[in-house]
C-alpha cells in the first residue's frame, strides 16, 4: 500500500473559498441569467435527448442531435472521433479577452444491457432486462424525470447546454473560451479477449481523444454528472485482472471424483477456495485503501465481475482452464501493480495446480491539487451561494470511488472536477438549479466579455467560420 500521507504538499485549504472565483459575478448578472433559463425547455431537452438510444457502441443518433442543437443555438459546434460512428461533440462560446478558458463535458451512452442477447441473458434476469428506464425517459406524476439516460449522463448533458444559451439570452459574453463537449464510450465497453480491437474502445475515444484531437486547451474542466450538487477534484481509477487456475481435463466415463472437492483434477471446482482467498484479500484491500482529503472521501471497492471456464457445447472431459475477472478500484495514488501485488499473494496460499494473474485493463485514478483547483472550486462555491443560498459541500464518497471523465484532465494536468444534478430521478426545479449552477460557473471562471452577436449561420461573434 502507498504512504498515506498527502501526495501534495499544498497546505489544506478551505474545501471552497468563492473569494478565489477568478470573476466576482453580480446579483444583476445571476438576475438575468436565472431569468433566461426556461425550465420547461430544459426538460424537454433532457426527455427528447434522453429518448435516443445510446448504448456505448451506438451514440451516432445522440451526437447528431447534440451536434444539430448546438449549431441552432449558435454555439459552432464540430464533430472530432476515433470513427465516424463514435464522435465527441465540441462546441463554444466566449473567447473574446484574456480570461481563463473551461471545458465542461459529459457523456452521450448510457448505463444499460449491452443489447446483444448471448451476452445480456447470461448476466441479467429477463425482469431486469424488461425494465423501460434502461432506455425510456418521461416526467411521472410526482414531477420526477425517470430513466437512465437522464440520470447517467443526458440530465447533466442538457444542464449545461441550456446554461450556455442562457448566457447568451441574457446578452452575456464570456472573455476566456468555454466549451461545451459531448463524449462517447465513458461507461464502456472495455477491449478484452476476443472482444478486442476499435470496436469495443470505450473511454480511449471519448474524453482522452478529445483532449488531444478536439482542439480545446481549457484552464480548468468539469465533467457535469449527477453528484446531488456536491463536488470533488478526485476520482478513481480501475483495473480488471484476470486470475486463471489450471487443472487437467478428464473424459467423464474413466473420471473417478474424488470426495475432496479440492483433489478433483477440473479447476472449476477449486474456485470454492479461490473465491474465498481473493474475497478476503479485497476485503483488506478496501479497507487499506481508503482516502481522506479536503476534497472529500474515496472507498474504493473489489469484486468479482465474471468467471469464464470451459465450454457448454464441449462438455466431455470438464476443462483445464477456469478464469475469474476482478474489478479493483484503485485511489488516485495507488497503482495497479498495488493489487496485482496482493492478488498473487493471495493465490500462492491456495491449493491450486497452477495459476497466473493479468491485469487486462488498467486505468489509474487522479487528483487535482488542490491551490490549483481552488479557482474552479470557488467558482463552483460562488456560483452554488448566487443559485442555492448555501456553499458548495464535498461529493458523496461514492462519486469520487468511481471514474469520471474529470480523470482525464487531472491526468494531463488540468484542474478538474466533477458536480452536478440529483443523480437520481431529479425534478425539473432540481435542473434548472443545476443549470444555474453551471452558468455562472461559466462567468465566475471566464470573467465577463464581449455581448454575443447574433448571426444565423455564423459564429456568435460575427466572424465568417461555417458550422461543421
Amino acid at each position: 500500500m502507498p504512504d498515506p500521507v498527502p501526495a501534495f504538499a499544498d497546505p489544506a485549504p478551505a474545501f471552497a473559498d468563492p473569494a478565489k472565483a477568478p470573476y466576482a459575478v453580480s446579483e444583476e448578472e445571476r438576475a438575468a441569467i436565472a431569468a433566461a433559463i426556461d425550465t420547461d425547455e430544459l426538460v424537454e431537452l433532457a426527455l427528447e435527448l434522453g429518448n435516443i438510444p445510446s448504448r456505448s457502441r451506438e451514440e451516432l443518433a445522440a451526437a447528431e442531435f447534440v451536434h444539430d442543437w448546438m449549431a441552432k443555438e449558435g454555439f459552432n459546434p464540430r464533430k472530432v472521433g476515433a470513427t465516424p460512428e463514435r464522435p465527441n461533440v465540441i462546441g463554444e462560446y466566449g473567447g473574446t479577452g484574456r480570461g481563463a478558458n473551461l471545458l465542461l463535458t459529459a457523456h452521450l451512452d448510457t448505463e444499460s444491457p449491452s443489447g446483444m442477447r448471448e451476452h445480456d441473458r447470461f448476466r441479467y434476469r429477463e425482469s431486469t432486462l424488461a425494465d423501460p428506464e434502461w432506455t425510456q425517459c418521461w416526467l411521472d406524476e410526482e414531477g420526477r424525470l425517470r430513466g437512465y439516460p437522464i440520470s447517467n449522463d443526458r440530465g447533466p448533458m442538457s444542464c449545461f447546454l441550456i446554461a450556455a444559451k442562457a448566457l447568451r439570452k441574457a446578452g452575456i459574453g464570456l472573455s476566456g473560451k468555454c466549451w461545451l463537449t459531448a463524449c462517447p464510450g465513458e461507461i464502456g465497453p472495455e477491449p478484452i479477449e476476443e472482444f478486442s480491437g476499435i470496436g469495443w474502445n470505450g473511454k480511449d475515444i471519448g474524453a482522452h481523444y478529445l483532449f488531444h484531437h478536439g482542439g480545446v486547451a481549457p484552464d480548468y474542466a468539469i465533467a457535469a454528472e449527477g453528484t446531488d450538487f456536491g463536488l470533488t477534484w478526485q476520482g478513481c481509477g480501475y483495473a480488471l485482472y484476470r486470475v486463471r487456475i489450471f487443472g487437467q481435463g478428464v473424459f467423464s466415463p474413466i473420471l473417478d471424483a474424488p470426495a475432496d472437492p479440492l483433489r478433483h483434477p477440473n479447476p472449476i471446482y477449486r474456485l470454492g477456495a479461490v473465491i474465498d482467498a481473493l474475497h478476503a484479500w479485497g476485503q483488506q484491500f478496501e479497507r487499506d485503501s481508503i482516502m481522506e482529503t479536503a476534497s472529500g472521501a474515496i472507498h474504493p471497492k473489489v469484486q468479482i465481475a465474471s468467471v469464464r471456464g470451459g465450454m457448454p457445447i464441449d462438455f466431455g472431459a470438464g476443462t483445464e482452464v477456469c478464469a475469474l475477472y476482478i474489478d479493483v478500484s484503485l485511489n488516485p495514488r495507488q497503482k495497479a501493480a498495488d493489487a496485482y501485488h496482493g492478488i498473487m499473494e493471495a493465490m500462492r496460499g491456495v491449493d491450486v495446480e497452477g495459476f497466473d494473474v493479468e491485469p487486462v485493463v488498467v486505468r489509474h485514478g487522479f487528483e487535482a491539487r488542490p491551490s490549483e483547483v481552488a479557482p474552479l472550486a470557488g467558482a463552483v462555491d460562488a456560483a452554488t451561494r448566487l443559485a442555492r443560498g448555501a456553499g458548495v459541500e464535498p461529493a458523496h464518497p461514492v462519486y469520487s470511488s468511481m471514474w469520471r471523465d474529470h480523470n482525464v484532465f487531472n491526468m494531463h494536468r488540468v484542474p478538474a472536477i466533477t458536480t452536478g444534478m440529483p443523480r437520481w430521478r431529479p425534478t425539473g426545479a432540481d435542473m434548472a438549479s443545476s443549470a444555474l449552477v453551471y452558468a455562472l460557473t461559466m462567468l465566475a471562471v471566464c470573467g465577463r466579455g464581449e455581448a454575443p452577436v447574433e448571426q444565423a449561420g455564423t459564429s456568435v461573434y460575427g466572424n465568417e467560420r461555417p458550422f461543421d
